[in-house]
């Protein structure tokens, strides 16, 4: 049974409307309606209660939400709390009994309900968007169907292990690569190849950068590609005098020669992650494909990226095209040439601006800005990325990734001088790759430990307090914005 009470004024209205969206039942209890008022708060309560719960009893949390169940649940329960809230409001407004109102405090107050009961459906439709959005994006991108030539679905299907998802891992291996493909070229020439090297308890990671034109490629010993060419990658010289046989011509090599694996198709992924696994002396876990032409629409959706332009970056067939130098935020279509032209310029320039990008892009994408501009960004990377990073291994990755941001991120460029693109020093690309790997795993700074460290080359005996200073100068490892200027 309700109890009497004195009808409202007009602004006491609003003011009971506005605390029952964030206190569910104390406008009902304002009009007398007691019990349907404490059900309302209960039931708030306990929810707040649950979601709590739901925090502190998960430990993985950010990872469990990559989840297509944990998705669905979200946009789902976001909907529905929706137009639960909207239903309160309305039902607020009327037991508040506004029709004893003056006619003009009856338009007040109705207006007032409909926008507020509008603005709180909002969030929640934001929120519902967001989760499928995102659960929509992913199921784009991680798809393991077999289209890579391996066994459909076995990576999706691969059995991980919540105590240990790593599966003894210390690092996890990941080519990232930047293509050219278009409706006009046929085949993948990956103009940029990166692997990040990434420690799965720290988040400190090496960025590892191969050059496009490395030649006389060594391939896996017992590989299909090794028996075919057992002194290395080597083929005749084009027509036109350019070469097909550099290190950026391995995927496409291999996707045109399916008789070398037996007739399968589509090896060109696969070969390419194990001859820079080879070269480097380390395991490439899985590739991530980067359309570079859809490298635009990405700086685009996160509204440009800001950048240090050193000097003028010429472009184009005709050179018609111009990032001018100076610090400033370049939009997509000038920060993709910026890092891909090499009019004037050559491959080893061209790699420190790919890596000034990528470093702007990671100290630039924050969280305010990828929950602001979400779809854009989802549009853009479902049309940017292939890869074939297992679809469950992202509930452990997502987090890897955000440790990543605030962790160590250092650089190695095997370009020249460091070694030669003609004829490389395969032991001494394995030799520094190592040592940046060991060097990022160490829990103290590298002066401090690589005294301790083994070493596959041999060193003279220094005094301890020389041996630092000199390691630091012969060190190629770089941070990964290092020679960039400041943006």
């Amino acid at each position: 049974m309700r109890q009497a009470i004195k009808p409202v004024r007009a602004w006491a209205v609003l003011g009971w409307l506005a605390l029952a969206v964030v206190a569910p039942g104390a406008a009902h209890l304002r009009a007398g309606w007691r019990k349907t008022g404490l059900t309302l708060l209960g039931c708030y309560a306990a929810g707040l209660l649950a979601l709590l719960a739901v925090r502190l009893s998960t430990d993985n949390l950010l990872g469990d939400l990559q989840q297509n169940s944990w998705l669905t649940g979200v946009a789902a329960g976001a909907a529905a709390l929706g137009v639960a809230w909207f239903a309160l409001i309305v039902h607020s407004f009327i037991v508040l009994r506004p029709g004893s109102l003056p006619q003009s405090g009856q338009i007040l107050a109705g207006t007032f309900a409909g926008l507020l009961a509008v603005v709180v459906v909002l969030p929640f439709g934001a929120g519902a968007n967001f989760a499928w959005t995102y659960r929509q994006a992913l199921n784009d991108i991680f798809v393991n169907d077999g289209s890579d030539g391996g066994d459909p679905g076995a990576q999706a299907a691969e059995k991980i292990r919540p105590e240990d998802p790593w599966a003894g891992r210390t690092r996890v291996n990941i080519l990232l690569i930047g293509g050219d493909a278009d409706d006009n070229r046929i085949g993948v020439r990956t103009d940029s190849m990166n692997l990040a090297t990434v420690d799965v308890k720290t988040g400190n990671t090496v960025l590892i950068s191969l050059p496009r034109n490395l030649e006389n490629v060594r391939f896996r010993p017992g590989t299909p590609m090794a028996q075919h060419f057992p002194n290395g990658f080597r083929l005749p010289p084009d027509p036109g005098g350019g070469r097909s046989d550099l290190l950026n011509s391995v995927w496409e090599y291999a996707d045109a020669h399916p008789e070398l694996f037996g007739g399968k198709q589509h090896q060109g992924p696969k070969v390419l992650m194990d001859t820079i696994g080879y070269t480097l002396g380390l395991k490439v876990d899985w590739y991530a494909l980067v359309n570079m032409w859809g490298f635009a629409r990405l700086i685009d959706a996160i509204g440009g990226v800001r950048i240090t332009v050193e000097q003028d970056v010429v472009f184009g067939r005709y050179n018609e095209g111009l990032v001018k130098a100076g610090t400033r935020k370049l939009k997509g279509a000038d920060a993709m040439w910026y890092a891909r032209s090499r009019t004037f310029s050559d491959d080893y320039t061209r790699m420190r601006r790919q890596r000034c990008v990528i470093g702007a892009l990671l100290n630039q994408a924050d969280p305010a800005t990828v929950l602001t501009r979400f779809n854009k960004i989802a549009v853009a990377t479902k049309e940017l990325i292939r890869t074939d990073i297992p679809r469950p291994m992202l509930q452990h990755l997502v987090p890897l990734a955000l440790t990543v941001k605030n962790a160590k991120v250092t650089s190695v460029q095997f370009v020249p001088p460091l070694i030669s693109t003609a004829y490389p020093d395969w032991a001494k690309i394995r030799t520094i790759a190592e040592k940046a790997v060991r060097d990022s795993a160490a829990s103290r700074p590298v002066a401090a430990t690589a005294s301790a460290a083994p070493s596959s080359s041999p060193s003279p005996s220094k005094s301890p307090s020389k041996a630092p200073k000199k390691q630091k100068e012969n060190d190629p490892t770089k941070t990964l914005t290092e020679g960039c200027g400041s943006a």
